[in-house]
């Protein structure tokens, strides 16, 4: 049976279990004098769990395990190593392509596949379009039969202990079916480990990112020295001559303030816009017209980010490029531009534009969930609407504000595809928003693109450069945290 196939017919026995044990409880509810524990429906949940989980782990388990010990039980014999001087792993990957390209044979012919000489074996696969690799022997071609058959009795041996393992759990669950079952305790421990193991996968996730940048950034500057990377003006991660030692230099400094400046101007433009839209969609604006802008808002946060950088490409940079030169024309006769294509400010823009949604959306909701209480209040005492949103609204909202210009930041920071067409990759130091600059996070991408040896520096660079990003992120996490306990203890 396929996959599907096994999980379909496990999920359909735990919906016979469902029924079936919801009908025995009713059952044995009506025989008794006594009140069951739990209700019919959390004996038919427990009855579906019972069936269900079990199998469908051990299908899980079975499926992880199974190819490395089909694999281990192929030998590959010592002649094909000599013979192709192919390392194990590729050897093991052939014969895995060889014998899926098999499996591609018609059903009548792989039936006869015993009867045929492994040397007639490749021309019949030629024939049916199913090339073999000319680095493939025949003892490969044995191997990868050999494989098939393991893999075909593994399945079935799966298939028979999958369904065996469901209908025992069926059964189970109907024997225990009684008056004083705790099936709701039951259900709701399930429940809890469910949720317990979903928290544990994304903090183990968290914990698995920040150790694989670790690991490899401890590699890198045990290579390359932390203070000319922290510390270092220049980005030039050359590879180095033949017979040379140089490695470049990895100035982590152009790449920061690059990342920091876009950042900030992209906040500069976006948190007034979005801050004052989500104003006036949570104070002044009426329930229809709230119902058309904020829609139209937040079609902007569905918008991929690569067409922003078409738009700043495009439009944004040749337009101040142009505007630029037309008022150094009226001012000086010289229709020179002194704003790039490229600049800092035309990413910046693109970036505030893209980024208003998330502070206009979150802003509103965050003032929206304001206790009305509180506006009366100071309505009452004779403020005017614009004092009591300023004097009363806002500071309330605070916490939640600063949280969502908080993730605002993370967003602008961790932008890729804007900055890359419309801020250019020239790693420089300047202040000047009119000129081009680079972020962090085009240099990771720049340095791992292409055919890269991953433990030379000019690779593991990149890994530096994202626990260096992860760092500033938080930082900016504590830093909020710290102004969100700060306000809350006000107005709690």
């Amino acid at each position: 049976m396929s996959i599907l196939a096994i999980v379909l017919t496990v999920l359909a026995l735990g919906a016979v279990g469902f029924v079936a044990a919801r009908r025995r409880s009713a059952a044995v509810a009506a025989a008794s004098t006594d009140k069951l524990h739990s209700r019919s429906i959390y004996h038919g949940v427990y009855a579906a769990m019972a069936t269900t989980i079990p199998a469908l782990l051990l299908m899980a388990i079975w499926l992880a395990v199974s190819p490395v010990v089909v694999t281990s039980l192929v030998v590959v014999p010592d002649a094909t190593a000599t013979e192709t001087n192919l390392a194990p792993t590729l050897r093991a990957s052939l014969v895995r392509s060889i014998g899926e390209g098999i499996r591609l044979l018609p059903p009548e012919e792989r039936e006869n596949l015993d009867q045929i000489n492994v040397a007639d074996l490749r021309p019949l696969l030629a024939r049916r379009g199913i090339p073999v690799p000319t680095e493939a022997t025949d003892s490969m071609i044995r191997q990868a039969l050999e494989r098939n058959r393991l893999e075909d009795t593994s399945r079935l041996a799966m298939t028979v202990l999958v369904l065996a393992v469901a209908v025992a759990g069926l059964v189970f669950a109907l024997r225990r079916v009684a008056v004083r079952l705790r099936a709701r305790n039951q259900v709701e421990r399930v429940v809890k480990s469910f949720l317990v193991l979903c928290s544990s996968i994304a903090i183990l996730t968290t914990v698995g990112i920040v150790c694989s940048m670790l690991f490899e950034s401890i590699d890198f500057f045990s290579r390359v020295p932390p203070s000319s990377f922290f510390f270092g003006t220049v980005w030039e991660p050359r590879f180095a001559a033949a017979g040379s030692t140089a490695t470049g230099q990895f100035g982590l400094i152009p790449l920061l303030l690059g990342t920091l400046y876009i950042a900030f101007v992209a906040m500069l433009f976006a948190v007034p816009v979005g801050l004052f839209a989500a104003i006036y969609m949570a104070e002044y604006a009426s329930n229809r017209v709230r119902s058309v802008v904020k829609p139209l808002l937040e079609v902007l946060a569905g918008i991929p980010t690569i067409v922003y950088g078409f738009f700043a490409l495009i439009t944004v940079g040749p337009f101040l490029r142009d505007l630029s030169a037309d008022i150094n024309g009226l001012l000086t006769g010289d229709y020179s531009s002194f704003i790039q294509a490229q600049s800092i400010l035309t990413a910046g823009l693109v970036m505030g534009i893209m980024l208003i949604p998330f502070v206009s959306s979150l802003s509103d909701d965050i003032i929206t969930a304001v206790p009305r209480s509180l506006r009366d209040g100071s309505l009452g005492l004779g403020a005017t609407p614009s004092e009591t949103v300023k004097k009363v609204v806002l500071p309330a909202a605070l916490p939640g504000i600063v949280s969502a210009l908080l993730l605002t930041a993370s967003r602008a920071i961790g932008e890729t595809m804007i900055v890359v067409l419309a801020a250019g990759i020239a790693a420089n130091i300047t202040a000047n928003p009119f000129e081009a600059m680079t972020t962090v996070t085009i240099k990771i991408v720049s340095q791992l693109t292409g055919d890269l040896d991953f433990t030379s520096p000019q690779s593991l660079v990149a890994f530096a450069l994202g626990i260096t990003l992860f760092a500033i992120t938080l930082v900016l996490n504590v830093i909020a945290l710290a102004i969100v306990r700060k306000y809350r203890e006000q107005y709690d």
